[in-house]
């Protein structure tokens, strides 16, 4: 009986406790007469020194992420433009000639006949494509120009 006793004792200060805490409080402090706070949209802010970023023209952009590069861009014409380009610009490493398979190293990327690939240059970016594979040599194709690069051997 003392347990039952116990425990509704202790059920009716909760719950006394619980509803007390609950009632709202009155503010003694602030006037009767007092002009309610403003709103959050009436409240303006004045900026004093605004950021601003300028990135030059061969900057590259914050947001890549580390070591990507764009893609080239093709300039309409562009390829026509410019010097003619050289059999030193390229290096040929190694040549392979399977049955109707060709490959070729050439500055350090396997090529295959008929692929195209961007050889850049200074500024500019060529369009080189790959003619033919032969035994000894690679041609290599630029608009109307052709280019026999030999296999360097060590």
């Amino acid at each position: 009986m003392k347990t039952l006793t116990c425990i509704i004792f202790l059920a009716v200060i909760a719950v006394r406790f619980c509803t007390a805490a609950d009632a709202p409080k009155e503010e003694s402090a602030a006037p009767a007469s007092a002009a309610p706070a403003p709103a959050a949209a009436e409240v303006s802010l004045e900026v004093k020194n605004k950021s601003s970023f300028v990135m030059e023209e061969s900057g590259r952009n914050p947001f890549w992420p580390i070591g990507w590069k764009p893609a080239a861009k093709a300039i309409s014409g562009g390829d026509r433009v410019g010097p003619e380009v050289r059999e030193s610009a390229f290096l040929v490493s190694s040549i392979t000639m399977d049955q109707g398979a060709r490959y070729a190293i050439i500055n350090g990327k396997v090529m295959t006949e008929g692929q195209v690939f961007g050889l850049q240059m200074g500024g500019q970016t060529y369009q080189i494509t790959v003619k033919s594979i032969q035994d000894g040599q690679v041609v290599l194709l630029r608009r109307d120009q052709e280019i026999a690069v030999p296999l360097r051997r060590r």
